[in-house]
């Protein structure tokens, strides 16, 4: 099965930075697009950002570019988000997974962002 693990969540206040690691497992990682999504509240799973395998392609959502970098370590099967600026919008459950997205979901990490 499938294992990616999220962290880094947190509260935040309006305007400051959060970074979140995902752990995923080896099946996983290996030669995968890879991505950040998130949920708020009463809304569908949306995509945040994408990277190619070998990190030459990213992808980010209009509501996020400029303000969130995504990076990955290939080495540890890790996948990371800087978010910066971030805003009350932002608030979500943050998730990783491929991309195209598989079956299999981690528990996600929660970001607040709020004064």
């Amino acid at each position: 099965q499938v294992q990616m693990v999220e962290s880094g969540g947190g509260l935040v206040q309006p305007g400051g930075s959060l970074r979140l690691s995902c752990a995923a497992s080896r099946r996983t990682f290996s030669w995968a697009n890879m991505g950040w999504f998130r949920q708020a509240p009463g809304k569908e799973r949306d995509i945040v950002a994408t990277m190619s395998w070998g990190g030459g392609t990213t992808y980010y959502a209009d509501s996020v570019k400029g303000r969130f970098t995504i990076s990955r370590d290939n080495a540890k099967n890790m996948v990371y988000l800087q978010m910066n600026s971030l805003k009350p919008e932002d608030t979500a459950v943050y998730y990783c997974n491929t991309q195209p997205p598989g079956p299999y979901w981690g528990q996600g990490t929660q970001v607040t962002v709020s004064s």
